[in-house]
């Protein structure tokens, strides 16, 4: 390694954000990366660990532990510290195939398992990462990734989020013909119509697209695989099929008032602006001049809070059944698990600096929605506390607590649970307890179809749905290399 002093040399250097105030005005990605010089000393902080976590890839009491790609992460720290940028570009492009997603959106557990981490700032892996893949795309290193020969079999990819695309880019490299099957009018999943633009612009995911299309891959838009007939004309064509769907059963809220209107599924309310915004070059209005509640403490309602604010909300509430973090790591949560602290994303710290308070309202619990006219107005809900019983802590409902809350757009982002249940019915494949595709080795039930992604593992971040893909692919290649 070049520096083995670097964490001690150097401070941490972020990339510069534009002011919450005037970064509301657009859905531009609102970060300014550090120039090239300033980019390769943050490399320089790399520790050459005796025993590196950052790649470790494991969970661990239901946390990540370091990067579940096993991104070589020291290795490419090292050589963008010493100016070889191509040589870190090759390095990076061994483990991930979409850096340029990760490097936007990945929530960083690789960070958080740093050892510079333990008593100090973390080596700013995700920046670094993202400056990597830039640079490669802007210097010509990215290459199509054709194979040399086709090997005459043929698979069809129903999805084209994260884990579509990994999987569908390592099957093509290895020989086999890949055609991937969108139900949306554009291709990308998760990657184009779940994630703002603000986290990642969608030219972006075209230009990965159409690097993987020059490859070979053929993509196949408003293609919904809603039948039996369509699942057996599939079969029929291809040599096996991957299911690739994604958790994409949101969780409802089946409470007193949940027909009226004005409440939405937060993935509908975040696809409508993104289409909006692709079709028209202008914002959907779902929220200017409301009064919006988002229930739900993930990723998912940061983002429903950052569009919303965007739209012009007229104010924005969260509720979170669970209580504040704290602001330092509890004992069951010791380095090198992914810290579980109290932290305020981007969509958070636009709200308190729009709205002039923090939106959040913790251990809430929504009783019901009351309105007029058919149309929600308002939230009744009471306050949860902790309370030990039969030896576990539970949260119960603090008596004569209820109050109500004014909301004309209500938003629930309270997650999935699992795969859609025409998946089960069409492909006719068993799901397991927790309603996703039950495969072995990535192979359902059915001999010709396999699974992966968040269809197979659950909700899950953009990364393990990349890793699963990569494992998928080759859990197919070995298949056919059996069968021989």
């Amino acid at each position: 390694m070049g520096n083995a002093r670097g964490f001690l040399d150097f401070k941490r250097m972020d990339f510069k954000k534009i002011a919450p105030k005037e970064r509301v005005l657009n859905f531009k990605e609102f970060t300014k990366p550090l120039n090239k010089k300033e980019q390769e000393i943050q490399g320089g902080r790399c520790m050459d660990c005796g025993v590196a976590f950052c790649h470790t890839g494991v969970l661990a009491q239901g946390k990540e532990v370091g990067c579940p790609l096993h991104n070589l992460i020291p290795e490419w720290n090292d050589l963008i510290y010493r100016s070889l940028w191509k040589e870190a570009y090759e390095r990076l492009d061994l483990t991930n195939p979409f850096p340029e997603f990760t490097g936007r959106v990945c929530p960083a557990p690789c960070e958080d398992s740093c050892v510079c981490a333990i008593n100090g700032e973390s080596v700013s892996i995700k920046n670094n990462e993202l400056a990597i893949i830039e640079n490669a795309f802007k210097e010509g290193f990215v290459k199509s990734n054709s194979p040399q020969k086709y090997n005459g079999k043929k698979i069809a990819i129903i999805g084209s989020g994260p884990s579509g695309l990994s999987c569908g880019t390592t099957l093509n490299a290895l020989g086999y013909k890949v055609s991937i099957y969108e139900r949306s009018d554009r291709a990308g999943g998760l990657l184009m119509y779940g994630i703002p633009d603000m986290k990642l612009e969608k030219s972006i995911v075209d230009r990965r697209i159409n690097e993987l299309k020059k490859s070979g891959i053929e993509f196949k838009v408003k293609q919904n695989i809603d039948s039996k007939d369509k699942v057996a004309k599939l079969l029929k064509e291809f040599d096996a099929i991957v299911l690739c769907t994604g958790a994409s059963e949101p969780i409802d809220l089946k409470i007193e008032g949940r027909e009226l209107k004005g409440i939405k599924f937060a993935m509908d309310f975040l696809s409508e602006n993104t289409k909006s915004l692709l079709d028209t070059k202008k914002p959907a209005t779902t929220a200017k001049g409301k009064d919006v509640l988002v229930i739900g403490s993930g990723d998912t309602s940061v983002d429903c809070i950052a569009v919303a604010t965007r739209q012009g909300a007229k104010s924005i509430t969260r509720f979170e059944r669970s209580p504040k973090r704290s602001l330092t790591r509890k004992a069951d949560n010791p380095w090198p698990l992914k810290a579980d602290i109290f932290k305020t994303d981007y969509g958070l710290e636009e709200a308190i600096a729009v709205y002039g308070k923090d939106p959040r309202e913790y251990q809430k619990l929504t009783q019901k929605f009351l309105g007029k006219n058919g149309a929600v107005q308002s939230v009744v809900a009471s306050e949860l506390k902790s309370e030990l019983k039969d030896g576990k802590m539970v949260k119960v409902e603090v008596a004569n607590s209820a109050k109500s809350y004014k909301a004309d757009l209500v938003l629930l982002a309270m997650g999935f649970s699992g795969t859609q249940k025409e998946i089960k019915q069409n492909f006719n494949v068993k799901l397991d307890e927790k309603n996703n595709i039950s495969t072995q080795n990535f192979q359902t039930n059915h001999k010709k179809i396999f699974a992966c992604g968040d269809a197979r593992i659950g909700q899950s971040l953009v990364v393990w749905a990349i890793k699963d893909g990569l494992d998928c692919a080759l859990a197919v290649h070995k298949s056919f290399e059996k069968d021989k």
